[in-house]
């Protein structure tokens, strides 16, 4: 098979797809709400009960805000599992369903963050679930047309942006991944260990 019989589409989905399935999903099961919010640092960025947030901005439409600052302290703040879940739920994945395939509008603003590990875990399948119907209607054409203004490269193909997310969340979800691994070794009297 040559690159002009490949599957482009396909390609680009199993990308992703791959790494949820067999490296990525299965970390994620029982994941619980001590870790959810767990700061391994003073100061972390995380989704908080509306009005208990420290941080300069709060953004958020429901009883959990997500901290925020702007522009971006530098160093960059460190983020809870609760704060990268609800960027990768709503920056990355929610935000792009509204701008390309129709899903309803979305926003750090906007959102209803999650208050929980489990409800987290549903926003982000529910938002994984309409990225990947979403480029999968794109077909083969839908792939080489440009993004629009939607998007800060607006004459780049809609390809690109798909890398772009999957890349995102790679590498947004690992993260998550080595905080579990951080907490599991921190706090061993919170998982069952014994010492």
């Amino acid at each position: 098979m040559d690159a002009d019989e490949l599957d482009w589409n396909r390609t680009l989905r199993k990308q992703w797809e791959f790494h949820w399935n067999h490296q990525l999903r299965a970390r994620l099961d029982g994941l619980t709400d001590e870790e959810y919010f767990w700061s391994p640092v003073p100061d972390a960025w995380s989704v908080r009960p509306r009005g208990s947030s420290t941080a300069p901005v709060q953004v958020g439409a429901g009883d959990f805000t997500m901290d925020y600052a702007f522009p971006e302290p530098v160093p960059a703040a460190f983020t809870t599992i609760a704060w990268r879940l609800g960027h990768v739920i709503v920056g990355v994945l929610a935000a792009r369903n509204a701008a390309h395939f129709g899903a309803p509008a979305a926003s750090y603003e906007t959102w209803e963050y999650a208050g929980g590990a489990a409800t987290a875990l549903d926003q982000l399948e529910a938002q994984l679930d309409l990225w990947l119907a979403g480029v999968r209607g794109l077909g083969e054409a839908g792939l080489r047309v440009p993004i629009g203004a939607k998007e800060p490269y607006p004459e780049a193909p809609m390809a690109d942006l798909v890398l772009h997310i999957h890349r995102e969340l790679i590498h947004h979800l690992s993260e998550v991944c080595l905080l579990r691994d951080l907490y599991l070794h921190t706090k061993p009297a919170t998982n069952g260990a014994t010492r």
